[in-house]
């Protein structure tokens, strides 16, 4: 067999060096086709993505960082607790009809179509060190702006009435319609004002958290945000039980509950993001020479076309799961509370007390909310990573990572023996596809269960129990994106300087012609030429993507994920009120008088959505795991075989 012989100087790959290095000199020996196989295997696990805390400076976060980088998704969703839980009542005390009121509320989704992708992309484009607190403070300022405006609609209308002498006084019947009228249209204005602004302020969040958070505390900071939401959650729900109006300190607001419990939540807001935008840096972005210029609303979309165009695959995989698997949360969040009420109503066999079925029902969904606090408190523990199953800064190629595992399980050996305890390795934590299909998973059984209730307090427990999912919903996915946004920007990195690399090192490969020599086989080369082949298994689907891909812009894809959970709220719509015509279309006629007694339809809408899920929890055992999980897998693998060969 011919041979080559190669300067030790000069050689492509290291991992060869250190397989055939002779002791005598600085020269080694290796066959043709192993250099061969050696050089093809190059191309798919030569390209390693740059250590982030090296390239861009960040350090490693403390837990009271990631708090005061979360804490202003508890502000925002107090915000959307005014939203969510006193709005409808508000509408209707206005004098708004029915029908109007479901048109207030499609700016919830015509705010997370059009706010989430745009306010991504636009800041995605800046390379300004402000680029996503700017609108993390934009959006806070027209929050408040427009919940104030809301909570004193009223005397804003008496006075603008006044002004333009829209009638005689509040004896006059002429004024006070106009003052009615035009505090819905206040009213209405400030609903749309606030969806936007809290849409756009919590995509800025979710944008800051991608930009500055170190990739492998990606999952941390989103179960942060997870418990932050919950939290939120609670405190909002929780001042539905709390006289606000006695409280001496607000009295001075004037009016009523509502008034002071925007006031209150608006506090909060401003507290929680100064906090983080005070304590949080971010880096300024450098200009690339593929950066698209936005100079328009043309341009604007062009990126988010473009960026829809070639979202990767396990991006897209992860929007498909969310379509199927709100089209099962927007059911459960607008209509758990009345769906308690219809269970009250079964179980009194009459039609309850329209305000006791209210506060039982949103007694149940603060008990959700606590459930789901403690869950995203303490699932995210299932997916920590051990820090000895993940890359270390010496790392630099194949035989160094070997060389310290090697190292690595000697050491444990001698450790383990002194003990007088069996070498124990790392555990492969849980994956966050396979929590996610838990939880989806367990929402398809829980609602279910519905079939079975019967009882108020059984649907308490169930709707309670749903709060384990709702945690996973607000962590994995986003986790789960984040971690694939990370690792294509730093294999773009990658791939540069690889390129760079073998363009560097081509024109020094010297090959002469040798005598045929008999070639060492020791019991290390062949643990290594194992540990290879096992690299490559393990790698063969890891292939990097194409030379011309471009960084992922991360607002916009974020953006893009929100349209996924957003579009099925449209969906539903049609879905619910088809099956609502169905189940209860005889008990809708105006000559009954219940509202809650004698109608299913809300159950069998719950247990739609649970279908979906299903469905949901299928696509989602085919969102890869992310690279740092394989990598883990791969090199716990290495760590066994390691064991295994070094036993008696």
């Amino acid at each position: 067999m011919q041979t080559l012989i190669l300067p030790h100087k000069c050689r492509g790959r290291p991992e060869m060096g250190s397989a055939r290095r002779k002791e005598s000199s600085q020269e080694f020996l290796v066959s043709e086709e192993e250099i061969q196989d050696e050089l093809e295997d190059s191309n798919q696990t030569s390209i390693k993505a740059p250590d982030s805390s090296k390239e861009d400076g960040r350090r490693r976060m403390s837990t009271l960082d990631l708090i005061y980088l979360s804490i202003s998704m508890a502000g925002s969703q107090v915000a959307w607790t005014v939203e969510l839980g006193y709005g409808t009542p508000f509408l209707l005390d206005l004098g708004l009809s029915e029908q109007l009121t479901s048109l207030v509320w499609l700016a919830g989704p015509i705010s997370g179509l059009i706010a989430q992708p745009v306010i991504g992309a636009i800041s995605d484009a800046s390379t300004s060190k402000y680029r996503r607190r700017y609108w993390v403070v934009l959006s806070t300022f027209v929050l408040v702006f427009s919940t104030i405006m809301l909570a004193y609609c009223r005397d804003i209308a008496s006075v603008f009435v006044d002004l333009i002498g829209g009638g005689a006084g509040s004896w006059d019947p002429k004024w006070t319609k106009t003052v009615q009228n035009t505090a819905i249209g206040l009213a209405v204005v400030s609903f749309y004002l606030l969806d936007f602004a809290l849409n756009a302020l919590q995509a800025s969040l979710r944008n800051l958290l991608l930009d500055i958070t170190p990739p492998e505390q990606l999952n941390d900071g989103n179960a942060w945000h997870s418990r932050m939401i919950n939290a939120g959650n609670i405190l909002g729900f929780g001042f539905g039980f709390i006289p606000l109006a006695n409280m001496p300190i607000l009295r001075l607001l004037g009016g009523d509950q509502f008034r002071k419990f925007c006031v209150v939540s608006m506090t909060i807001l401003v507290s929680t993001v100064w906090i983080t935008c005070f304590t949080q840096q971010e880096h300024q972005r450098q200009k690339r020479v593929n950066d698209r210029t936005v100079t328009n609303v043309r341009d604007i979309l062009g990126n988010i076309y473009n960026a829809v165009i070639n979202l990767p695959r396990p991006i897209r995989r992860v929007c498909y799961v969310q379509l199927f698997a709100f089209m099962g949360w927007f059911p459960f969040l607008f209509y758990a509370t009345t769906y308690v009420g219809q269970v009250m109503a079964r179980e009194l066999q009459r039609e309850p007390n329209h305000d006791t079925a209210t506060r039982t029902g949103a007694f149940a969904m603060l008990i959700h909310s606590i459930v789901a606090v403690i869950a995203g408190t303490l699932l995210p523990r299932l997916t920590r990573r051990d820090t000895r199953l993940l890359a270390h800064e010496g790392d630099d190629d194949q035989d160094a990572e070997l060389t310290r595992l090697r190292t690595t399980v000697h050491e444990w050996r001698a450790e383990a023996a002194r003990q007088g305890r069996p070498l124990r390795l790392p555990l492969m934590p849980f994956f966050l596809r396979n929590i996610w299909t838990g939880a989806l998973l367990f929402f398809t059984v829980l609602t279910f269960s519905t079939f079975f209730v019967t009882k108020v307090y059984q649907a308490v427990i169930v709707i309670s129990l749903i709060g384990v999912c709702w945690a996973v919903a607000c962590w994995a996915p986003f986790a789960i994106i984040m971690e694939f946004l990370k690792e294509r920007e730093h294999e773009v990195a990658g791939e540069g300087e690889a390129i760079a690399r073998e363009w560097a090192r081509r024109p020094s490969h010297s090959r002469t012609m040798s005598t045929p020599a008999v070639r060492p086989r020791n019991s290390v080369q062949g643990e290594r030429e194992s540990l290879l082949r096992r690299r490559r298994s393990f790698d063969e689907h890891d292939a990097p993507s194409p030379p011309e891909a471009e960084p992922a812009a991360g607002g916009t894809i974020l953006g893009i994920h929100n349209l996924a959970i957003v579009f099925p709220q449209f969906i539903i719509a049609l879905v619910s009120s088809a099956i609502f015509r169905i189940v209860d279309g005889d008990l809708d006629d105006p000559a009954h008088e219940s509202t809650l007694y004698g109608k299913n339809g809300v159950a069998w809408v719950l247990r739609f959505g649970g279908l979906c899920t299903l469905f949901g929890a299928a696509i989602a055992r085919m969102v890869p795991p992310t690279r740092t999980e394989k990598e883990m897998r791969r090199r716990l693998a290495e760590l066994r075989v390691l064991r295994d060969e070094g036993m008696p």
